[in-house]
């Protein structure tokens, strides 16, 4: 396991998310001041945002100005997440497991009362605590 590979990797999904929520925060501003140009800028970002930078690159060749704004917010919104977001992550990361594993032991501990198998009718029938019910 390569943890400086895999920690560059995170760095480059993340800027890539951050990349599409600048867009997408850009594009709510547009919407309001400049429908038409929000548009042509909804049109060309159409599945290009998968890879952050080369998005940026190929807007600059396009429109700059856009691709610089993109990069201002982005760069915004990374500086307003970036303190908190690795506790965020470690937490998240462990409830999400937590609760995987409950799920899991949910499923694997569950008796099917509705097609029950002959090995846990045979421990339902031979129960000792049941029999002393009748009493």
């Amino acid at each position: 396991m390569n943890l400086k590979q895999i920690a560059k990797d995170t760095a480059k999904t993340l800027q890539s998310y951050l990349t599409y929520q600048a867009l997408r925060t850009v594009l709510a501003q547009l919407d309001e001041t400049n429908p038409p140009l929000a548009l042509w800028l909804h049109n060309f970002s159409a599945g290009k945002v998968q890879n952050g930078e080369a998005y940026i690159d190929e807007l600059f060749r396009e429109k700059s100005d856009l691709a610089l704004r993109i990069m201002t917010v982005r760069e915004h919104i990374a500086a307003e997440v970036t303190d908190f977001l690795p506790e965020m992550v470690r937490t998240g990361i462990q409830q999400a497991n937590m609760e995987q594993r409950r799920q899991h032991l949910e499923r694997i501990t569950q008796i099917n009362l509705s097609n029950p198998s002959p090995e846990s009718e045979q421990q339902i029938i031979s129960n000792p605590n049941l029999d002393n019910l009748s009493n």
